[in-house]
């Protein structure tokens, strides 16, 4: 008998079907994060990566993305976050509203980012973890608008291993090695200059 294969699920999907076991009143974000299962991890980076791009919240975003990060490099099965994120409330409302808006935008993206080339969950759950908590450090650099390269770069790898992508993943990761090297020499260079003048 042959295996049955599970068909993919866009993620516009995901988030419709979401809004309608979605409590009447409000919803936590732990309620989210159960209810996406394997999604959960794509689309808090995903989130976290569109905060990212707002100026001043970059030292934030790091910090934060730093804990899906850490949880996909050790293959948790969701993410998990401290009781006082976990337990904020939203009024179901403005999580349909986001919904709405939302979904528009990825339906179109999606008939661009699709399953190909896919690669072993667990094994690519890793690797994106490794790499989005190396970008992470990138949050940090104390230069202007400096929060915007790696941020798009996160919402590109999150999109890609939302939807099975390997082509968009292969190209992100490759996108996301060019701007840690950059980072690296950038501050490389900085220390550098700071110690000469010192000296």
């Amino acid at each position: 008998m042959d295996p049955v294969i599970n068909p993919h699920v866009p993620t516009s999907e995901i988030l419709r079907s979401l809004l309608a076991e979605a409590p009447v009143d409000f919803v936590t974000f732990g309620w989210l994060l159960d209810k996406l299962h394997t999604r959960s991890f794509g689309i808090v980076l995903l989130l976290l990566a569109l905060i990212g791009l707002a100026p001043g919240t970059s030292p934030i975003v790091g910090l934060l993305l730093t804990i899906p990060a850490i949880q996909m490099i050790l293959a948790r099965e969701s993410p998990a976050f401290p009781r006082i994120i976990a337990s904020r409330r939203f009024p179901t409302p403005r999580l349909v509203r986001l919904v709405d808006r939302a979904v528009p935008l990825l339906r179109r993206m999606e008939t661009v980012i699709r399953p190909r080339w896919k690669t072993p969950f667990e094994a690519t759950k890793r690797v994106v973890g490794l790499v989005v908590l190396a970008l992470t450090s990138v949050f940090f650099i104390p230069i202007p608008l400096s929060n915007i390269v790696p941020a798009v770069t996160i919402m590109l790898i999150a999109l890609a291993y939302l939807e099975e992508d390997g082509v968009l993943l292969a190209l992100s990761l490759a996108a996301a090695a060019g701007v840690i090297l950059v980072a690296a020499f950038t501050v490389w260079q900085s220390v550098s200059a700071v110690r000469f003048m010192a000296s």
